[in-house]
């Protein structure tokens, strides 16, 4: 597995993205449940979010974010930032390998 920052950066005003965010939030879930999403959250100030993840390609990644609400709805853009997990807290190790 690769392991990846994801950068959500808002494009729409905010109150859209507060009408979207409950959806969002539901959908990052089947990410959590498919064992490819490790932690997420907005960022401080809010224009955006990070999601750290894993998956076999970036690609895949990509992939998944496409059924994201805030893509769906064209509210933010996405950067996805591939990095080599190599030191970590061991309650990690089961995660990242």
């Amino acid at each position: 597995m690769r392991h990846f920052v994801v950068e959500i950066i808002y494009k729409a005003p905010i109150e859209k993205i507060e009408e979207l965010t409950p959806i969002h939030r539901e959908f990052l879930q089947t990410g959590y449940k498919a064992g490819m999403l490790l932690v997420s959250g907005p960022k401080v100030p809010r224009t955006g979010g990070i999601v750290i993840a894993k998956a076999n390609t970036m690609e895949e990644l990509a992939e998944f974010f496409k059924n994201d609400p805030y893509s769906l709805n064209d509210v933010a853009d996405y950067s996805f930032i591939e990095f080599n997990a190599k030191s970590h807290q061991e309650i990690l190790k089961d995660w990242l390998e």
